[in-house]
């Protein structure tokens, strides 16, 4: 069975089949209106959500299937204390695929060793959000027509962003790709994504503190909220909160073909005079992420009827004394067993969450 919990769980040719059956279907609507017409999409909503979550059902709805579940976890089972494995096993019973969003890392994973139905991340944690990942590409791509050599600005709270942590693991299958962090110190990206992605893979990257200094060499900018919450010290979040603010001077600065996106919900980090901007594609990118659940619901759903294997297991391995720090990973809030994989630099990983094993 074929899920996608994270984005490489589909091959970089995949993807660009997935991000290409997503154009066909923009420009030929009325052949794809009845494609899924049987067939059952579950949405298993334990955050809340406005865009993902009325996407998939958007989706689902435009391929002529039907949609179950809930976007309220306190409405469900779940409130008894059942846990996502029986959940999941429970509503594969009534769905022919799901998408899940929970706030603890790791759960759609662990959804999917027990499912007999495609599994769909739609956002675990603060650790992925594949399919935000292929609306990223689709926008890229609608916007600027190709997906190589192109040098992207992360900006905001990349410690902490699904979105930025999944992108970057998408774009680094692609040649060229350069990565610009743009962060205060207490929101820099993780060690992991740098060395396990980026070095891994030869992507070229550079950490640094303010737009200004970047503006003129992106090609897409991805904006994301920086927020108060996340500063220990509150003088501190008021130094360099308007560094991470973008405005039309900023954007002046900028290519005259480059694309701003944002993953939303925004609060401050762009102004309102930067919407009529034609660079800004942060709203185009909503729609898109229509478009391309249609497509990856579409290709899960014609992988099942194959029988499709998956290309990775993640069945990790059980490591004598060691565990998973991350509070917020499934293994420490659920009855899961600590599962690690190595990586190549030699560090035993928690296959949930992705923290180093302690």
């Amino acid at each position: 069975m074929r899920h996608l919990t994270d984005p490489t769980d589909i091959t970089r040719q995949e993807t660009d089949d997935i991000v290409a059956l997503a154009l066909d279907i923009i420009a030929n609507r009325q052949k794809y209106s009845e494609v899924c017409k049987g067939k059952k999409l579950a949405t298993l909503f334990y955050e809340p959500s406005t865009r993902t979550r009325l996407s998939f059902t958007a989706a689902m709805m435009e391929l002529g299937g039907n949609v179950l579940g809930f976007s309220d976890a306190n409405s469900s089972s779940v409130s008894k204390g059942e846990t996502v494995e029986d959940t999941v096993r429970v509503v594969g019973c009534f769905a022919d695929i799901i998408a899940m969003r929970h706030h603890i890392e790791g759960a759609p994973l662990d959804a999917s060793t027990v499912s007999r139905v495609p599994i769909i991340n739609a956002g675990d944690g603060s650790h992925a959000h594949p399919t935000q990942t292929l609306t990223d590409l689709l926008t890229i791509t609608r916007e600027l027509g190709h997906l190589d050599n192109l040098t992207i600005g992360f900006c905001g709270d990349l410690r902490f962003g699904r979105t930025v942590h999944s992108l970057i693991k998408a774009l680094s299958r692609y040649e060229g790709t350069k990565v610009v962090l743009i962060a205060p110190d207490e929101l820099r990206l993780p060690d992991y994504i740098k060395h396990d992605v980026c070095e891994k893979n030869g992507v070229e990257y550079r950490e640094v503190s303010s737009m200004e200094e970047v503006m003129g060499e992106l090609d897409v900018l991805y904006m994301t909220r920086v927020q108060k919450e996340r500063f220990l010290d509150e003088e501190e979040f008021d130094r360099v909160k308007d560094c991470f603010v973008l405005d039309a001077a900023k954007m002046a600065l900028a290519k005259e073909k480059m694309a701003v996106l944002h993953p939303l919900p925004r609060v401050n980090e762009i102004l309102k005079e930067v919407d009529a901007d034609p660079r800004a594609a942060y709203f185009r990118q909503v729609e898109n992420g229509k478009f391309v659940r249609m497509a990856l619901i579409y290709t899960l759903l014609k992988w099942a009827e194959q029988g499709a294997e998956p290309l990775h297991n993640h069945k990790g391995e059980e490591v004598e004394g060691l565990t998973c720090p991350n509070k917020k990973c499934i293994c420490n809030n659920e009855n899961v067993d600590y599962k690690f994989h190595l990586t190549d630099g030699g560090v035993y990983r928690c296959i949930y969450c992705s923290t180093k094993a302690k």
